[in-house]
């Protein structure tokens, strides 16, 4: 699966346009987490450990809207947007949206 966050793929003409595909995340932090982002924000640095919480959260939001496009039987997915947001009490909580247009190329 090729994903593209422009609307076209360089050297490839798409065939096919199968529709809006997306994926959701969302995702919680724990508090030991939350302990060491504190003290990294304390001391300054960079926080590993939300890091890879994003990371994982985006990963996972691609994965399932890939998996939603080949479900229509695209093989790319153009115009993808990715959108990150804090939710629930506090902000506990990070959800990532993706979507884009499932096509065949």
């Amino acid at each position: 699966m090729i994903l593209s966050t422009t609307p076209t793929i360089d050297g490839h003409t798409i065939r096919e346009y199968k529709g809006v595909v997306t994926g959701e995340t969302i995702i919680g932090a724990n508090v030991i987490k939350d302990l060491f982002a504190g003290l990294t924000d304390f001391f300054g640095g960079r926080s590993g450990s939300y890091e890879k919480v994003l990371i994982e959260a985006k990963e996972t939001s691609l994965r399932e809207m890939s998996q939603r496009a080949s479900a229509l039987g695209a093989n790319a997915v153009v115009g993808i947007d990715i959108d990150y947001e804090t939710i629930g009490a506090n902000g506990s909580m990070l959800m990532v949206a993706t979507s884009g247009t499932a096509v065949v190329i």
